[in-house]
């Protein structure tokens, strides 16, 4: 049958690009991250084409202007974070003995009085924990770092990123004309509506995500800073980066923020409250005014499938998969959905032959 050609002609050419993926991830990054920061970038210029602008111009103007703020946040950010990330690894170690020890250590009365005998044991076992998970979080960011980020992939990302970006932004336009008349006629319509629903999934999540990090990750490292806190500025802007992952981004920092706060300011409660409440409240803004007007609800990734992706695609391809890792899995969401209603539609599901008419009303 047709549609049976059609299946394994798409799963070929399916199973084909994740083949050269995985082939070519060593020199891939620049150009995936050229294409995605042009479907980042195509708004802005197509808003300034509408306006009467070149796309030639636009697209260079664009373009032009990413990089130049980019290359002042590096100046600005890059020496403050990397002095304090540096300082905060070195020092994690001993904040992490000293909160080990604030809390399980023969002074601890109340603890020993709820646990009993045990507080040796549970010490131990607490110290062995901590140890694994720490070697855990090392050799991932190694292997991550590892992946895709050796001196030439560092390079080429920097050098060749932008310059790939503005030639997809510049013939946008045409290249997605020109994949669309390769599509099959009789599915065109059907393969277009899928493509803008992945489209609107990937933008929304995208864009609006990611313009949510910017502004917790700004909030968070400058309201810690504020209150003082030893390497607030990196805590608050990782905590931010990753808050793309639902929860995970403000546990994360909660845990390392409380963390450092009770080892430097107790026993003084009010300070340590302050650093809690600042992500108690980043929590609050997120949730019912940043999300819901920046990203909206019909993105459609649950945060289960989002983490594993990431996790996935990471593994797999490094630092190329977690770029790749959020656009696929808003993508393979969608075609997912779709197969299901494909199927509650079709005879598998409701046990009727195709063709097949519907039984009349019984006659007695």
């Amino acid at each position: 049958m047709m549609w049976h050609k059609q299946v394994t002609f798409w799963l070929s050419f399916l199973t084909a690009i994740v083949l050269i993926c995985w082939l070519l991830s060593g020199v891939l990054l620049p150009f995936v991250a050229g294409l995605a920061l042009a479907y980042f970038l195509n708004p802005v210029t197509t808003h300034l084409e509408r306006w009467g602008v070149n796309r030639l111009v636009a697209s260079l103007a664009t373009i032009a202007l990413t990089v130049l703020v980019a290359i002042l946040l590096l100046l600005l950010v890059v020496p403050i974070f990397g002095a304090q990330f540096s300082a905060f690894l070195e020092r994690l170690p001993e904040y992490i003995v000293k909160l080990q020890n604030m809390v399980t250590s023969e002074g601890a009365l109340w603890l020993k009085t709820v646990i009993g005998d045990r507080l040796p044991n549970i010490q131990q076992s607490l110290s062995q924990l901590v140890t694994q998970g720490a070697s855990y979080i090392l050799s991932f960011v190694q292997s991550v770092w590892t992946g895709g980020q050796a001196l030439i992939s560092l390079f080429s990302l920097v050098v060749i990123t932008p310059v790939v970006a503005f030639y997809l932004l510049n013939d946008w336009n045409d290249m997605v004309a020109k994949v669309d008349s390769w599509l099959p006629v009789k599915n065109r319509d059907k393969i277009r509506e899928l493509a803008s629903e992945m489209d609107r999934a990937i933008a929304g999540f995208v864009r609006g995500q990611s313009l949510v990090c910017l502004i917790l990750g700004s909030f968070y490292a400058i309201a810690l800073t504020l209150t003082g806190l030893n390497f607030g500025f990196v805590i608050g802007l990782v905590s931010g980066i990753i808050t793309f992952i639902p929860y995970v981004g403000s546990l994360t920092g909660l845990l390392l923020a409380g963390g450092v706060a009770i080892v430097q300011f107790f026993p003084d409660y009010t300070m340590i409250g302050l650093v809690i409440g600042i992500f108690v409240f980043g929590q609050f803004i997120e949730g019912y005014i940043l999300s819901p007007k920046l990203v909206g609800d019909s993105v459609g990734l649950h945060p289960v499938w989002l983490m594993f992706a990431l996790l996935a695609f990471g593994y797999l391809l490094g630092f190329l998969g977690l770029l790749l890792a959020v656009p696929l899995a808003a993508a393979v969401g969608v075609l997912v959905r779709f197969a299901i209603r494909q199927y509650l539609d079709s005879p598998l599901y409701t046990g009727e032959e195709e063709g097949e008419p519907d039984a009349g009303p019984e006659v007695r």
